[in-house]
């Protein structure tokens, strides 16, 4: 869509077109057009960062809560919980919806090994997250809970399995992480593509 501006001369000099605050020249205005297949690639993008963004912080959490004091352990696993629930699971059908629509609308094919790999990925990750994560997130917390409130005011000694399966989380975390990462290159490298 385009808006044109005319003047009419109050004079026999050729009118001047008016000019912003920057002096930018204001004849034409040019609104550009955004199509539903941009709007899904902002959008596919936008969850990937806001629903997974947070899932990398959960990697330096139970570190810094350990170093501090293992009472702040309950809280992250809420913390995780929720980031979990409300983030990273809601963007991943997101990014599984506009991911569909970009190849239906798109040049692309599911047959493509760069998506037919991404969408592998995120299946897993959805696996992970409501397979595994969110139960895990569910057990961690009361288990160290448990082990808090059975210290009383002196130290806390957290039980193997609490540490075990914390170990395990982390682990799976940052296979997840990586999963995450190669998705991310496959979007944007596109081999084979």
């Amino acid at each position: 869509m385009v808006a044109a501006w005319t003047a009419r001369p109050t004079s026999t000099r050729r009118a001047t077109p008016p000019r912003s605050r920057r002096g930018l020249d204001c004849r034409r205005v040019t609104i550009a057009a955004i199509t539903s297949y941009e709007i899904s690639v902002f959008l596919h993008v936008t969850a990937v960062v806001v629903g997974f963004g947070a899932t990398f912080a959960e990697a330096v959490m139970f570190p810094v809560a350990m170093k501090l004091d293992p009472r702040h352990l309950p809280y992250v696993h809420r913390l995780q919980l929720a980031i979990n629930q409300w983030l990273a699971t809601p963007a991943l059908l997101v990014v599984l919806v506009t991911g569909m629509y970009q190849v239906s609308e798109g040049d692309l094919s599911f047959g493509d090994a760069w998506i037919s790999a991404s969408f592998a990925i995120v299946i897993v990750i959805g696996g992970l997250l409501g397979g595994y994560f969110v139960p895990s997130d569910r057990r961690l917390g009361p288990m160290v809970a448990a082990d808090i409130e059975a210290a009383g005011p002196g130290p806390v000694t957290l039980s193997r399995d609490y540490l075990r399966r914390a170990r395990t989380q982390g682990m799976v975390g940052t296979l997840t992480g990586v999963l995450l990462i190669v998705a991310i290159f496959l979007m944007v490298t596109k081999p084979g593509g």
